[in-house]
């Protein structure tokens, strides 16, 4: 009735317009794209938390805006065979350039990607030579606007804190296509993997440190060997931190317990964050170097990876294609599981190995915080409880640790081609046919581990926060005796993992733990969730991944 009324008024002029407004606005909806990854926080989602306010406008965030990979099928073939012995394509790695070029956005849509951020208000902090991500700095109301949300403070359903988060999912006015936008919301900070000192004073151990307890030293000597020539020489670790680190504790731990500290230790702040820090807690971050140089005292460089996302400091590992051996001790729940996966596989690419704690939650079913160590993209290992022959001594037995993390992913990650066997899934550890499956190796971890910290040292530390560390030390000596031989790096390895421990070598690779549980899952004969395949059996290992 309207309609025939102005039509019958103005005419024609009119109605053509208001058709054209429809048009318009019909145009305007249909440009806003959905993104490829979820935000949204289930505990938004479904109402669990509770509303508190919006988020002040005017506050400044710092976001990760992330492109998807190129060719997605392309690279899963392509590391496929980078990983398939006999494959003409077997370890010949690429480099950044040659990863961009295949597999990386396009230089036109990441130029699209900036000229948006620009346009939207934001501040371009950093870029990246893979084309992966663009990191920005932007006040909330900028980024209410550009991806048509609404933040706001919600109480936490299960910590006593609040959150800020966006109420629904973010869309952009864009015609390329977005992976994702990391920091929208802080619901899970990141945090050690429940790095934890016993309570209770454990019985004299059998280690160097005073009291008995374990040095790193200990455990080259346990899992390697006393009279073995490597020590990783020529080689570069990189290790993923939150929080900087105290230069001072890693200079007493080696100067008083040994061995001579010869390696390079080198800060690097991914985002401005700092990496140097003479007053913050670096329980984590020292033990992280004290043990993973403990174990290959020989490395030329350990490169101490510090920044506040965990995109920002993947992706400058990955574009650095500098440390061969990564390892991470720090958990961390995304919205979406698989956001660092493209990252993880351009390191799988280049010949880097990273590493997860699994955790210290005992089966992941107990736990919410099982990222990245659920990642099918990473090695995952879980903690043993270590017995030797004394100070310095052999090893002895094992134990499965009670708290070591494992079990069937929750985030119900397919399982991977190389789980997928009769010697992986059995009925005796009560493995997954369909889900990824962990942990893949384990070290020692239990509460009988010395370090320095904190401007102190002490004992009866544990968790896989040990066990990481020691085993991508273990992988860099392996690295080195490669490159010896004139071969590459050993690259993402749990292909190779797999294939040894399903083959008749397996005893002379590992130490197969088959006693101890992690509250969920029984450690049998064979691979098992709470300690995998076991632990470095001596130089047997070494020689079976480079042989």
């Amino acid at each position: 009735m309207l309609i025939h009324h102005i039509r019958s008024k103005h005419g024609a002029a009119i109605a053509a317009s208001i058709g054209l407004l429809f048009c318009v606005a019909a145009m305007n909806v249909s440009a806003q794209q959905a993104l490829l990854t979820r935000h949204m926080r289930d505990a938004v989602s479904q109402g669990q938390a509770a509303f508190v306010q919006h988020l002040n406008r005017d506050q400044s965030l710092h976001l990760v805006i992330g492109l998807p990979v190129r060719n997605q099928d392309a690279l899963n073939s392509f590391i496929e065979t980078l990983y398939t012995p006999g494959s003409p394509n077997y370890h010949q790695y690429l480099d950044v350039d040659q990863f961009t070029k295949m597999f990386g956005p396009t230089q036109a849509d990441y130029d699209a990607v900036i000229r948006f951020a620009h346009s939207s208000g934001f501040v371009v902090s950093k870029t990246a030579p893979n084309r992966l991500i663009v990191e920005v700095d932007a006040s909330v109301g900028s980024i209410e606007k550009a991806f048509n949300v609404t933040m706001n403070v919600y109480r936490h359903p299960t910590e006593n804190r609040t959150f800020y988060a966006p109420d629904r999912e973010p869309s952009v006015n864009l015609s390329t296509q977005l992976w994702n936008i990391n920091g929208l919301d802080n619901y899970a900070i990141p945090r050690p993997a429940n790095l934890v000192q016993s309570k209770v004073a454990p019985q004299a151990g059998t280690g160097s440190a005073p009291g008995g307890y374990f040095l790193g030293s200990d455990l080259r000597d346990a899992y390697y060997g006393s009279t073995g020539t490597l020590t990783g020489s020529g080689q570069t670790i990189g290790l993923l931190e939150y929080v900087g680190y105290n230069p001072a504790d890693v200079t007493h731990y080696f100067s008083t317990y040994g061995p001579p500290l010869t390696t390079t230790v080198t800060p690097v702040s991914t985002d401005g964050t700092a990496a140097i820090c003479t007053t913050c807690d670096d329980t984590e971050q020292a033990l992280d170097i004290e043990y993973s140089i403990s174990m290959a005292p020989g490395l030329s460089n350990c490169i101490v990876y510090v920044g506040s996302t965990d995109q920002s400091i993947l992706n400058q590992m990955a574009t650095d294609n500098s440390a061969k051996a990564i390892s991470c001790s720090w958990s961390w729940r995304p919205p979406d599981p698989t956001v660092d996966d493209p990252i993880f596989m351009q390191m799988a690419t280049q010949g880097q190995t990273y590493a997860s704690a699994s955790g210290d939650s005992s089966s992941w079913s107990r736990g919410e915080y099982n990222w990245p160590q659920e990642s099918a993209n990473v090695l995952c290992v879980g903690a043993t409880s270590l017995v030797t022959s004394g100070p310095a001594g052999n090893w002895v037995s094992e134990t499965g640790w009670s708290d070591s993390g494992g079990g069937i992913a929750i985030d119900r990650i397919p399982i991977p081609t190389w789980q997928h066997n009769r010697q992986v899934v059995t009925v005796a550890n009560g493995a997954s046919k369909q889900r990824r499956n962990g942990p893949d190796v384990a070290a020692e971890g239990d509460f009988q581990n010395y370090i320095c910290y904190d401007g102190t040292c002490a004992g009866g530390w544990g968790g896989t926060s040990f066990a990481c560390p020691e085993f991508i030390g273990y992988l860099a000596m392996a690295n080195q005796q490669s490159v010896a031989h004139g071969h590459s790096t050993l690259g993402f390895v749990n292909p190779a993992i797999y294939t040894i421990g399903e083959g008749t070598g397996y005893t002379t690779s590992f130490h197969d733990t088959t006693v101890g549980n992690n509250i969920g899952f029984n450690c049998v004969t064979g691979y098992d969730l709470v300690t995998g395949w076991g632990t470095p059996n001596g130089p047997g290992l070494i020689n079976a991944l480079a042989p």
